[in-house]
């Protein structure tokens, strides 16, 4: 199935599902699951025999100069193994109808789709864009999608069909955003459940054809902004505005209660599954004699799980899906403020990924790359750019306006410049940013010229943000 290049947005609506209807669901998805997982092991042995054949390992070595011989080279090595999207989709009818059950469940149309979501998995491998690909079980399989909104999966007469099921949405006939989907074309739709406080929902996705419902209040503005992304917060300069805002501000993140359900879930285990532990020891503390717990053996084990394991469980699943859910609401609040002052955005190419590996835990409850990455679809939907530039070339937090560079610690957070000027550090790389070109060059003469016009912005924003910080510290006190 061909991406299409047209513009789409989603709209997703709540279902009414009763004992009945979700016991056919929960067949139809058990069906399909069986279906991704063969079409994926079959993907994945044509994939490696295409890997290793002669043709494919001589393709590699074609000048990529030479684009037209090189793809040709690499179409062939696919023709002879038979690994394309077309043929894993062949695959899945084979499948299934070798087994009639999920031919009876799964139209032809859904068949496909999951053969091509199971050959788009194995080519992320074969392009070295994952280490392996990851078999479904049905606790992950959690979405079915159609091909088109004419046949099989399909929104009509304002419900879900599907076959002889259908299911009626919960629709805010007072909510804009939801009409406005409703009102629009709709090029196929998804069908999806999600675990809510331990509990099963189900949800329809609605791709539609054109361009979202933008509030008043979220509007683009023209213009151009200067970023600095950091670890919890990030520095925005725009023509007649400037701010840092902070990631995820006062998102409970529930960690006390986290913390105690996994003591829980650990002596459940404990207590389960005696065989997979070392045996306890005594150990002297001080003057007393303490039973210490064994550690788990090295090895794979086979681990039973409680009832009572699983309830616990699914608590410290929904503490967690809570705190994701807060995080991104407020993350998505920052990336509107943005470009409510400009939609040309300019930002130091910076690895969140490496932030992942030295911050795990920090990364994970404030979110950096979400921001980022939601402002460069929402710029560019919205007719901007998102620019990327070398932090290398041009060391910004280093750079004053003399030309001169000089190394900081990064435990400095202020800037002081040779010509007397003190600035917050990130809020002076986030202005510099806006006069780095598209050949990684810092126009420095242009930010000397504006300088004038900008400080008192720039200083504002300060005041602002350690007013917001000492408010913040005061609240937490008490």
């Amino acid at each position: 199935m061909a991406r299409s290049k047209t513009s789409t947005f989603v709209t997703e609506l709540p279902l009414i599902v009763d004992s009945f209807q979700e016991k056919q669901l929960l067949s139809r998805f058990q069906a399909a699951r069986q279906l991704y997982n063969a079409c994926l092991n079959e993907a994945m042995v044509r994939m490696n025999l295409v890997r290793n054949c002669s043709a494919y390992k001589l393709a590699k070595q074609i000048d990529r100069q030479s684009k037209k011989a090189r793809s040709d080279a690499f179409n062939a090595a696919r023709r002879e193994y038979r690994y394309s999207d077309y043929d894993i989709q062949a695959y899945a009818t084979i499948v299934s109808n070798r087994s009639k059950w999920i031919a009876q469940l799964i139209d032809s149309n859904t068949q496909q789709t999951i053969a091509t979501r199971a050959f788009r998995a194995s080519e992320k491998v074969l392009f070295g864009l994952a280490k392996s690909v990851r078999y479904k079980i049905p606790s992950r399989f959690r979405s079915i999608e159609g091909k088109t909104n004419k046949q099989g999966v399909r929104w009509k007469d304002s419900q879900l069909v599907w076959g002889f099921l259908k299911l009626s949405p919960l629709i805010e006939e007072d909510n804009p955003v939801i009409q406005h989907g409703l009102n629009s074309s709709v090029k196929y739709v998804r069908l999806l459940w999600r675990e809510l406080n331990g509990k099963r929902r189900w949800y329809v996705q609605l791709i539609n054809s054109g361009l979202p419902y933008q509030k008043q209040k979220n509007y683009v503005a023209n213009g151009v902004i200067g970023l600095d992304l950091n670890i919890t917060n990030i520095a925005f300069v725009g023509d007649n505005k400037a701010g840092i805002l902070p990631f995820a501000e006062q998102v409970p993140t529930y960690e006390r209660e986290i913390k105690a359900l996994q003591r829980q879930m650990q002596r459940s285990q404990h207590c389960s599954n005696p065989q997979n532990y070392e045996t306890d020891f005594t150990k002297r503390v001080g003057r007393r004699s303490v039973v210490k717990k064994g550690k788990p053996q090295k090895g794979k084990q086979q681990w039973k799980k409680s009832k009572n394991y699983q309830k616990i469980a699914r608590k410290k699943r929904e503490l967690e899906r809570r705190k994701s859910a807060y995080a991104k609401s407020q993350n998505r609040r920052i990336v509107n403020e943005i470009l409510r002052h400009g939609k040309q955005i300019k930002t130091e190419n910076v690895s969140v990924r490496s932030w992942q590996k030295r911050y795990g835990k920090a990364i994970n409850a404030k979110s950096p790359g979400f921001v980022q990455s939601e402002l460069a679809r929402k710029a560019e939907s919205a007719g901007g750019s998102f620019i990327k530039f070398s932090t290398q070339k041009t060391a910004l937090s280093q750079t004053h306006l003399t030309g001169e560079r000089i190394k900081k610690k990064l435990s400095e957070r202020v800037h002081y410049d040779q010509t007397g000027l003190a600035m917050h550090r990130d809020l002076w790389s986030a202005y510099l940013s806006r006069f780095v070109n598209e050949e990684d060059i810092l126009l420095l003469h242009l930010a000397v010229e504006q300088w004038e016009r900008s400080e008192p912005i720039l200083h504002e924003a300060w005041k602002d943000f350690q007013t917001n910080r000492e408010q913040l510290g005061a609240s937490e006190r008490r």
